[in-house]
């Protein structure tokens, strides 16, 4: 027989999990930072695998009639605060990197209009969105 899963252990397991995920996007930060594509696809891995356990106990705790009696009582009162301020810093952690990835994206989109316009300023063309492309094979034309 296998033994049941306390409240105590599964809000315990939460905030493990919850600083752990922490830890990971200041890692991921680092990383983006870095521009270690590498890297990055590894902490991308750990970070899912984290976000599906975080997500298996949040589902256990919500379907814990004991955890919900506990909460009643009164207990787990610090635990639910720096569970929440932790996931607070998680958000705002992601939401940096989220601003990373973006002004990378812009960065490189901006180089490749560059090596366009430089490669061959006569043949430049844009799309219907405006973005640049470079000579007649965008339109599907061969000499």
């Amino acid at each position: 027989m296998s033994e049941k899963i306390t409240p105590q252990q599964l809000v315990s397991q939460q905030l493990s999990q919850l600083t752990q995920l922490e830890a990971l996007l200041l890692t991921e930060k680092e990383v983006l930072q870095q521009q270690t594509p590498e890297a990055l696809i590894t902490i991308t891995a750990e970070k899912n695998a984290l976000l599906v356990a975080i997500q298996d106990i949040d589902n256990s705790i919500g379907q814990s009639f004991e955890f919900k009696q506990e909460k009643l009582a009164g207990n787990f009162e610090q635990e639910l605060s720096d569970i929440e301020a932790t996931l607070v810093r998680c958000k705002k952690q992601n939401q940096i990197n989220g601003q990373i990835i973006h002004q990378s994206q812009l960065s490189v989109e901006r180089m490749k209009t560059s090596l366009l316009e430089s490669h061959n300023k006569s043949s430049m063309t844009y799309d219907n969105k405006g973005k640049t492309s470079g000579g007649l094979s965008s339109l599907g034309i061969k000499a």
